[in-house]
């Protein structure tokens, strides 16, 4: 199975195409079936612009990745970069390990609306045992290797795109039907801060782009096929989110969007548009979306832990590559047990909403490392270079996203106070591991 010189290394089989499609599928996953509601209830038919910002700001941080991407492909990803650009072996495990944070909370988090979605569909089994079964499924994929995880990936990714390219064909002949700039009367007009506000709720539709970092040891061509994979993923999400938005408010009146009571936002469309569609088949498309992102989330968080091992920031046992399949067996199986631990806890919402923030400060520290790197004098090119304003203006759109989800605390304080008890978890762990001497010449 192994197409890399190096057999005791991951093998290198994913393409530009898989990577792309990898890219969207962690993009789109499950976020824009929630997430177009309650932009919708904030920004009423002008939600589409919140999309279009967002995508601005979610494009100039995938472009500095892109760049990044192109110069040091490895699996350890943001702390590689960290490591690289700041020397600082504490930042780089809190970074590391912040990044890993993120992606075993939205597992956990995928694993129990899984087994909720399925419950009522296989006849009441207690969803503890679905989710254990769930995790142990794509605990044997992952483990099976690379390739597998891509097929999986393909069919899931087509299903849920499938869903939104129906929502988008039988919603076009109602499209310019609603003035697309008005907003709910409280909003006090289309105004910047509106449009930000908004964009703000939507931004977190894009993230998923940084996971691609991750796999640049499994990527064939990695210098010059991530920085491609990244900005096209990013481009297809963004083409989807614009028209699924308008096709929404074109269909149903924005107050219905943003209310719970009236059902989930796209099977409201399809009982206006298609009203002869069963509701069953959205119920499965979320199923396999739930599933892709859960899936996305493991790959990404084994490679993070199997790059961090080989650099010496985690034991070396956890670098191990199994040599039939070419996969970090046992990152693989640790996050496995982790994730099952944290899906009996059960609400992890606000552990979630906690390393959502946490991402948007790594994405910050990895613009504030591409402009150290691109300053450095004797510091290695890429084959994808941007100009030193991008990683300035992604610095400052993430600060000014950070800043914006501070100034809710009084209303909203759980999620900035366990983001700020997290780091001091993981602070705490890397005195009480003392992890070696950091080898940045090795992924």
């Amino acid at each position: 199975m192994s197409e890399g010189k190096d057999t005791a290394g991951l093998a290198r089989t994913i393409g530009l195409f898989a990577l792309v499609v990898y890219g969207v599928g962690d993009m789109v996953g499950a976020g824009i079936y929630g997430t177009i509601g309650v932009a919708a209830g904030k920004m009423g038919n002008a939600v589409w612009l919140g999309f279009a910002v967002s995508m601005v700001a979610a494009l100039l941080t995938g472009l500095t990745y892109a760049s990044l991407a192109s110069r040091y492909p490895k699996a350890a990803g943001a702390a590689f970069v960290t490591q690289r650009a700041y020397g600082w072996k504490f930042l780089s495990y809190v970074v590391g390990l912040a990044v890993a944070c993120s992606g075993l909370t939205s597992m956990a988090t995928g694993s129990r609306v899984f087994a909720a979605t399925l419950q009522p569909m296989v006849g009441g089994l207690p969803v503890w045992v679905i989710f254990l079964g769930f995790i142990g499924a794509l605990t044997w994929v992952n483990l099976r290797g690379i390739r597998e995880c891509v097929w999986v990936n393909m069919v899931c990714t087509a299903i849920e795109v499938a869903g939104l390219l129906f929502i988008i064909a039988i919603s076009a002949r109602y499209f310019g039907g609603v003035n697309y700039l008005e907003t709910p009367p409280d909003a006090g007009g289309l105004t910047v801060p509106l449009v930000m506000s908004g964009a703000v709720l939507t931004f977190y539709a894009f993230v998923g782009f940084e996971d691609l970092l991750n796999l640049s040891e499994e990527v064939k061509n990695p210098e010059r096929t991530m920085p491609w994979g990244i900005i096209l993923a990013v481009g297809c999400a963004t083409v989807i989110y614009m028209l699924v938005s308008v096709a929404a408010i074109s269909v149903v009146p924005y107050g219905s969007l943003a209310n719970p009571a009236m059902g989930a936002p796209l099977a409201q469309i399809t009982k206006v548009a298609a009203p002869w569609m069963p509701h069953q088949i959205f119920t499965g498309i979320t199923l396999f979306a739930v599933a892709n992102t859960a899936l996305m989330n493991f790959i990404m968080g084994s490679r993070l832990i199997y790059g961090m091992a080989k650099q010496g920031l985690l034991p070396a046992v956890l670098g191990k590559v199994h040599p039939a399949r070419k996969t970090p067996h046992v990152a693989i199986v640790l996050l496995a047990a982790i994730v099952a631990i944290l899906a009996f806890v059960g609400n992890i919402k606000e552990l979630a909403s906690a390393t959502s923030l946490l991402l948007l400060l790594v994405f910050g520290l990895m613009n504030a490392a591409l402009i150290v790197l691109k300053l450095r004098p004797g510091e290695a090119r890429g084959c994808f270079e941007v100009p030193l304003i991008v990683p300035i203006l992604g610095g400052l759109v993430c600060l000014a996203l950070i800043g914006s989800r501070l100034g809710t605390m009084q209303s909203e304080p759980q999620a900035p106070i366990i983001a700020a008890v997290m780091l001091a978890m993981i602070s705490g762990l890397f005195f009480v591991m003392k992890p070696q001497a950091v080898k940045q010449s090795e992924g």
